[in-house]
């Protein structure tokens, strides 16, 4: 019964995945050193039980810079997210204020985030503010975009209905628009909080003095001697992005448990 609840598991397949994978690099970098003789290979794909090593012996310094750099990006991705929902609901009540506020935040989008980045942080010239600013940018859009679609996907007879019980337009969005709007609301946000983290990397990128971007940068400087460090700071800051994701999910479990996929046997209620 036990190992058929294991088959049966979700994460199985995941587990799966990621075993394969690691086997499948381990021996294409043994290939590419020993069989191919590719010079550098160890800089091109380096063997993971080395990376492996490495993220261990230097955990605590990766944690620490990893801390600073997931620290400053929720700071922006909250504000972000805090700014696109009252522009949402704004947009909502008001066809103006959608016509007036849609085009500059569609058009804001069109703004390299590779170019902006350097502009604020010559602006600003403090490497915490610019990773919030960045970090609350990229969470602004899609926040707002899926908080709009979600407050429009309420059913028009269910608002009728309030009407007709006398809601008044405060109640009609917190007991039924709100709500409704929570699944695409956490669409947006399950979006921007990886882009938040990858923000706040790439303004450490640009000569902040803590981050995992700083250590990033500074292995890559060194070249092959410092290969395996390198590759630590990337996995670091692939598993920041992946853990704000899981932690949006975990959170819409809690505020939006009526979801399908949240139901112990998918389906209708």
């Amino acid at each position: 019964m036990k190992g058929n609840s294991l088959l049966r598991s979700r994460y199985l397949p995941l587990f799966v995945w990621i075993c394969g994978l690691l086997v499948v690099w381990e021996a294409v970098s043994w290939m590419l050193l020993h069989v191919v003789k590719t010079p550098l290979a160890q800089s091109k794909l380096p063997y993971v039980h080395e990376v492996a090593a490495t993220l261990w012996k230097y955990s605590g310094t990766l944690l620490k810079e990893g801390g600073a750099t997931f620290g400053n990006a929720g700071l922006g991705f909250l504000i972000g997210a805090a700014a696109g929902v009252l522009l949402a609901v704004l947009m909502s009540l008001s066809k103006i204020i959608e016509r007036l506020a849609f085009p500059y935040a569609v058009a804001s989008q069109m703004i390299p985030i590779l170019g902006l980045a350097p502009i604020i942080y010559g602006i600003v010239r403090d490497e915490q503010v610019s990773r919030i600013i960045i970090s609350g940018y990229i969470t602004f859009f899609p926040v707002a975009l899926n908080m709009l679609r979600g407050l429009r996907s309420v059913d028009p007879s269910a608002v009728e209905l309030m009407h007709s019980c006398a809601a008044k337009p405060w109640a009609v969005y917190w007991k039924l628009k709100l709500p409704a709007a929570l699944p695409g609301l956490f669409g947006g946000l399950k979006i921007a909080a990886p882009l938040a983290v990858t923000g706040a990397i790439l303004v450490e990128l640009m000569g902040a003095r803590h981050g995992i971007g700083v250590i990033m940068l500074r292995n890559l400087y060194y070249g092959p001697s410092h290969t395996y460090m390198f590759w630590s700071t990337v996995l670091v800051g692939a598993l920041l992005g992946i853990a704000s994701y899981w932690l949006m999910t975990l959170i819409e479990r809690f505020a939006a448990p009526w979801q399908p996929e949240f139901r112990p046997k998918g389906g209708d209620r």
